[in-house]
Parts: C-alpha cells; structure tokens; sequence
C-alpha cells in the first residue's frame, strides 16, 4: 500500500442477527485505528445470505454502533460515494469481475447437483480423506467446465443449467499475506478448496463480494475476526487474479473472544449461564420471541463498554486502564494487539462500569437517583438528593444499586437482618438505642449529622458504653442492614421523626423477636 494513500477502513456485518459483543470489538478497533490515522471508517452491510437474513438486524447495528460512540464517515444510514453500501443492492457488478476470472482461466463454471457433490464427499470418506472437499484433484473428476466438452459447457449454459462459479485454485503454490498481528502466513495451495464464488442465484458468496467491494471502495486495511484468517490465503489469490495485488489493502486478524474460563469461543450459551450480556442492546428475535439482553439495559454506560471492549485483546503498554474515546484513539496501534484469545471478564466490565459512575458529574448522578427512586415509588425531598447521591456513588456499579444500596434513605425496614440481629441486639443496644431515642425528641438545637453523633456520644459516656458495641445494632434499627454509608449522614436526611419513629419500630420488633 502507497504511502500516502488514505486509510480507509471498513465494517461489514451481515444482517443475519444481533450484532455480538465481538463484532463491536472488531468495529471499534476499526474506528480507533481510522482516527488515529486521520482515515475514514465505513459501513458495508454483507447480505449476499438472503436465507438469513433477519429483519431489523441492520437497523440493531446502526444502533449499536452509535451507542458506543462509533460514528460512520461513509457506508450504509450515511450514504457516500460507493453507494450502494449492501451487498444486495451491488449484484450486477459481481458477475463482471466472476466473467473476468472465467475468461482469464482462474475460475470456472460447476454444474454439479447436490446429490453428485454428497456422492463426491461419500467417494473421499470411504477413501478415509480427512477432509473432504471440492479442490485441486476432485474438480477433475466433477461436472464442471474443466472437464466437460466445450460445446457441452455452451449447451448449458444456453439451456439455463444451474451453476456456481468456482475459484481454480493453482497448484503447488505457496500464497503469503504479511498479517499487522501475526506477521507472515504462508499458506500452501493445495490445502485451499475451490470455493464458490458466485452462487446459483447469481449472488456472490462473500469471498468475491468482499474483495470486489474492499477494491472498489478503496478499503486500505482490513481489519477483522480471527475466523477469517483461513479465507486470508485465498483472498490473496483474488487481488492477484483480478489485478489488484499493488492496491492489495493489509490484513489485521483479531485474536478471539473466549468463554469467562479461556476454554474456547465466547457464545450466547456460556452469556445465558454467566447470567451476563452478549450483545450491547437488548435483542428480540422477530421469528421465535427469544430475548437478549444488552449492555446498555443491563445498566452498562456507554464509556465504561468502548473502554471494556478496547482492552479485551489490547493494551496501551502502561498500567493506565480508564480511557476517553479520544485518548483510545491517540493511544491505540495495531502493533498492541496480541495474538493470542482474550477471556471475556464480565467482572472487569463492572469494574469499568463502577469507575465511570463515579466519574459522572453530581448533577447526572442526582438524576440517575431520582429515576431509581420514582421507578419504586417511594416519595422524596429533592433538596437531599444531591447529598444523598454523593454518599452512594462510592457503592455503585450500576444505576440500580442507588436503590439497593439506598432504598432506606426513602423507606423505613420493614424486617431486620436476622444474623446481625442474633449477634448485636442485646441488652446494651436496648438501653442505647432507647436513650437515645428520647434524647433525640428532647433535642432543640441544630440538627445536622455533626450535631447527632454529639447527642449520641452524650449518651454513651452516660451509660458508659463503648460506641462500637452498639454501632451495628443502631444500623439495623434505622437500615434493616448491617452495612451501610454514614450512620449520621443517615439521620440528618431523614431527619429526627423518622429516626425516632424508625427506631421505636426496632425496639418492638426486635425485643419481641428476642424474648420470643
């Protein structure tokens, strides 16, 4: 590739489903690798498999890419100059570049049925040939235009025959591709089938449609799943058939995503038995029902994912882990991506997600408390909710826990935690809490949290009780739990009424629960 030629990069799922975690991965490696090189990043979506095609996966995609900060510069919702930017709508270009092989002797037309093609694989299997396939040696043994009379093959072709068209692959060849991740491939010619170029449809398979495409659409660098590094070799082939092996664009294979214990490729089965996404939003299959759930609606923020998914496979060579999408794109190379498969960590992602809530300016977090507490029902007095917000953000990963964590700032118990209850409720709890109960509803002066502790410390020298014998017990009383953020904090915001009422119900209850 020239020097000054412009980056130009491309993602290119098939609308077949959800877009995988993976496949976002694959694309924002694309995207930081464009604007680190101050490239372009485009969309091409890969239907040329109408069979499986689903709707509202191509919709799903655009989404998906959007919601982790990908922006598409060309291609498919953006429009551009290589429009059209599916592979359904370019069909009619496809059957030129398939003529050009056929006319220069690197592809042929195969007639064969499927019976003839399930009776070759039985042929190979008796022959104990490992693995059975349409190549080098069988073709010449096949209903195809290498071995069948010329006038023959003109015969039906002009009948309306069906048949694919197949690569000829040479033999005895080495292909070499110089991969940006794992350097030299060199691959022998005699282990590469004749693969169907143009199906019986007349649609492209993705081997010509992608070479074809990445040509014209000027793609510099090809940068995806380790799954395709075997179709590398034969990709080569196709750019020096066509001509094209000078603007050959370079190749980057991604290492894989594996399962959370490193035993082979992450799949939807080992996400539903994590209990943990697999896709960034939620998913509805249109024909069976089946739901997935996303990222995004599992409460995982946008920045805390790109940052997840950019380090799963690569790493900036520092111990820093908390990136901006700018500061990715400035710190990312392909040279930093390893070869080997990534465990995919759910935990790690949490960790992300924690650290970027804690990030999150107060007023955002104000507000993310206030939708978890109306989402309960529970009622509120907004002037506290800051103070509230700030006290909790330190115990969250998600938004979520603001309830879970501080749903007794807005609700009194209505039970108490049976361990905690059997190892701190005694009788110096009782006499405490009790005093300090009336002493709190006698208390005139300002009631802060500053304030209370001083009314409870009073108390306890008068008692002469130490404060962490009965530090627990009050927790419960006014939490229902035995941990929690700061007890005084607490009483201040929900101010003395509750926090009398609240523990005149722990004394009842508890006592009752004790001499029961």
């Amino acid at each position: 590739m020239s020097e000054n030629k412009m980056v130009r990069v491309r993602f290119a799922p098939s609308p077949t489903g959800p877009l995988h975690i993976g496949g976002v991965r694959t694309a924002l490696y694309n995207y930081l690798f464009a604007r680190k090189m101050g490239g372009k990043m485009l969309l091409r979506i890969e239907d040329t498999d109408q069979n499986r095609f689903v709707p509202g996966a191509e919709a799903y995609i655009q989404e998906a890419l959007a919601w982790v900060g990908i922006v598409i510069d060309e291609g498919a919702g953006v429009g551009g100059p290589h429009a059209p930017y599916r592979q359904s709508e370019r069909k009619p270009m496809y059957r030129e570049y398939a003529d050009k092989l056929i006319a220069e002797g690197n592809a042929y037309y195969a007639f064969d049925s499927s019976e003839e093609l399930e009776a070759m694989k039985e042929r190979l299997k008796a022959a104990k040939v490992a693995s059975p396939s349409y190549n080098m040696v069988t073709r010449m043994q096949m209903s195809n235009s290498l071995t069948l009379p010329e006038d023959e093959v003109k015969r039906r072709l002009d009948a309306g025959d069906e048949y694919v068209i197949r690569l000829k692959v040479p033999r005895k060849e080495e292909i070499r591709l110089n991969d940006m991740i794992r350097g030299w491939v060199v691959v022998h010619s005699s282990t590469i089938d004749d693969k169907v170029l143009l199906k019986s449809d007349g649609m492209p398979t993705y081997h010509l449609a992608n070479i074809v495409d990445d040509h014209l659409m000027e793609i510099s660098h090809v940068i995806r799943g380790e799954e395709w590094l075997p179709s590398a070799p034969l990709h080569v082939l196709l750019y020096r058939f066509l001509g094209w092996e000078s603007t050959m664009p370079q190749f980057a294979h991604l290492p894989l995503l594996l399962k959370p214990d490193g035993n082979g490729k992450l799949s939807k089965r080992d996400a539903d038995a994590g209990g943990f996404p697999i896709f960034p939003l939620d998913w509805k299959d249109p024909a069976s029902g089946d739901t997935w759930m996303g990222f995004k609606q599992q409460g995982y923020l946008q920045e805390a994912t790109t940052n997840f998914l950019a380090f799963l496979g690569w790493n900036p060579g520092t111990q820093e882990e908390l990136f901006t999408m700018d500061e990715l794109i400035a710190a990312f190379t392909v040279e930093r991506i390893g070869k080997s498969g990534t465990k995919f960590d759910i935990n790690k992602a949490k960790w992300y997600n924690q650290q970027y809530m804690r990030k999150l300016p107060d007023a955002t977090l104000t507000e993310l408390l206030k939708v978890e507490v109306e989402k309960h029902h529970a009622t509120y007095d907004a002037a506290k909710l800051p103070m509230i917000a700030q006290m909790l953000k330190e115990r969250l990963t998600f938004a979520e826990d603001f309830w879970i964590e501080g749903k007794f700032f807005f609700e009194s118990p209505k039970k108490f935690d049976d361990k905690v209850a059997d190892a701190k409720w005694n009788a110096d709890s009782v006499t405490i809490i009790s005093a300090y109960k009336e002493a709190l509803a006698i208390y005139e002066g300002e009631y802060t949290a500053e304030h209370v502790k001083h009314v409870l410390h009073e108390v306890l020298e008068k008692a002469d009780i130490k404060i962490g014998k009965i530090m627990q017990a009050l927790r419960l009383a006014l939490t229902g739990v035995a941990a929690g953020p700061d007890l005084m904090i607490l009483i201040e915001v929900i101010g003395k009424k509750e926090a009398i009422k609240r523990m005149e119900f722990a004394l009842i209850t508890l006592n009752e629960k004790v001499n029961s």
